[in-house]
């Protein structure tokens, strides 16, 4: 059996505001300013960052999805003008011949609800729908995080139904909203 081609090299994205760039251990400080912050990433599906050197490991794991199984990107979102990551979002869980994959993503609080997210979603899944050949994007998020379930909607995502007690953190299983994204319904005239 042949082994899956390899990822091209980091994709670097830009947007009109942003610039998506590969996630490094400089990064860790601000990993560790959003993922620390238990109650702002109460919905994310982890448990939160409880010491700096955590943050060390998770920009390490987003930097090894490129080399998984089943390949990822996760890219750090920068402003354009002030550098220094302010989120993260990616694509994961590549099922090559299912042409699908799953979505994640986060921002600080300092930089949320300014449509950042949206805009960084629309680049990185321009590139995945035509990079990684898909044909749907996965996104599973918590019943009470309206945020992203109102972002998810903006960007085409239809909800699909609720998933049991899926997930398993702060010491309690969660339900997940399953939504799905299509290539057709990416393509076609949208996001106004």
């Amino acid at each position: 059996m042949n082994a899956p081609a390899p990822l091209p090299p980091f994709p670097v994205l830009e947007t009109p505001r942003l610039v998506l760039r590969e996630i490094v251990p400089a990064d860790a400080p601000a990993l560790f300013g959003i993922h620390g912050d238990a109650a702002y990433m109460r919905w994310f599906g982890s448990e939160s960052l409880r010491v700096p050197d955590d943050a060390i490991k998770l920009a390490e794991m987003f930097a090894g999805w490129r080399s998984l199984p089943n390949p990822g990107t996760r890219w750090a979102l920068e402003l354009k003008d002030t550098p220094g990551l302010i989120g993260t979002a990616g694509v994961f869980g590549w099922h090559r011949a299912w042409h699908k994959c799953l979505t994640g993503f986060e921002i600080d609080k300092a930089h949320a609800g300014q449509g950042l997210m949206r805009e960084a979603l629309g680049a990185i899944f321009d590139w995945s729908f035509a990079t990684m050949a898909l044909n749907r994007i996965e996104a599973q998020i918590h019943p009470d995080n309206l945020a992203s379930r109102a972002l998810a909607e903006r960007l085409g995502f239809k909800e699909e139904g609720l998933l049991r007690e899926v997930g398993f953190w702060a010491g309690a299983y969660h339900d997940l909203v399953q939504y799905g994204l299509l290539r057709r319904d990416w393509l076609a005239p949208r996001r106004a």
